[in-house]
């Protein structure tokens, strides 16, 4: 087995519209260690983020419009040549010196993230948003997950293309790399690092991503681990109608139809579950690539 080094190593940068900073990143990169290839996947920018990175250095791929972040991801995987991939964001955010640490650790383990503070996640809302989707993926997993959102993360490239059909177009890529990684079984570090502060303007909206940040939860909910949450309401529903119906028995000497509903309730929630489990399972069969 190859063992993990940065000249077998395919650095995999998405970028939309980051002319900025892309070839001060892509530079600072290829003096930080001889990586085997640095991959921009320009996703349909319509600025010059294509050409400055190129000048840079860079083997750029061009999505000929926008697809989002974990289309360019995707794409990037697909056209590494290198047994190892690291994923990170063109913003500057991520600090190239920290690429070493994550890529010395797979050797140990199958996914390396590069786990940011709560001090250097920007805005207040981010952080609170960031912190609800740890604490949910650490309950579903029973692990601890420190920061499932990080975009800055390392992994073999085969462990990567059993899960690409997962992999959705948008923003929450990284959630389901990580919680992915965690189901099959494989071998998950977070490697403390501090992020700095993004050149140019976030591309996340608050309203539509505000929604979008609810249906990963949904997502993560119903996909990785569904029983961890229907199974605790089925029996909380079943509970409370129980004894709606024992109170409703002994001082109104009947059953009522609320309690009825909540018990029925509690059966479907329960079956919801069940089938949900079962296709969660099935999802993470794995495809050839």
């Amino acid at each position: 087995m190859t063992r993990a080094g940065p000249e077998h190593v395919s650095i995999v940068v998405p970028a939309y519209n980051e002319s900025p900073s892309i070839a001060p990143l892509i530079s600072t990169l290829r003096h930080a260690a001889p990586w085997r290839e640095i991959i921009v996947v320009d996703d349909g920018s319509t600025d010059d983020t294509g050409p400055q990175a190129a000048s840079a250095g860079a083997r750029v791929v061009r999505h000929p419009y926008n697809k989002g972040n974990g289309a360019s991801v995707k794409t990037g995987i697909r056209n590494a040549s290198g047994a190892f991939v690291l994923i990170l964001d063109a913003d500057g955010q991520h600090r190239p010196a920290d690429a070493q640490r994550l890529i010395s650790k797979l050797d140990e383990y199958e996914l390396v993230v590069g786990a940011r503070s709560n001090a250097t996640q920007a805005g207040l809302g981010r952080r609170l948003g960031n912190t609800l989707l740890n604490w949910l993926a650490s309950y579903l997993t029973g692990q601890r997950i420190p920061d499932l959102t990080s975009g800055f993360r390392a992994a073999r490239r085969d462990n990567l293309l059993e899960f690409l059909h997962l992999l959705p177009n948008g923003f929450s890529t990284p959630t389901t790399t990580t919680l992915a990684f965690m189901k099959a079984g494989y071998s998950v570090w977070f490697e403390p690092i501090d992020a700095g502060v993004r050149d140019g303007r976030s591309k996340i909206r608050f309203g539509p991503d505000g929604v979008q940040f609810f249906v990963i939860l949904l997502k993560v909910i119903t996909i990785f681990s569904p029983m961890r949450v229907f199974l605790p309401l089925s029996l909380a529903s079943f509970a409370l109608g129980g004894a709606y119906a024992v109170w409703t028995i002994i001082t109104q000497s009947h059953v009522t139809n609320s309690s009825v509903l909540l018990i029925l309730l509690s059966v479907i929630i329960f079956l919801v579950g069940l089938v949900s489990e079962q296709i969660a399972s099935l999802r993470f069969e794995r495809r050839d690539t």
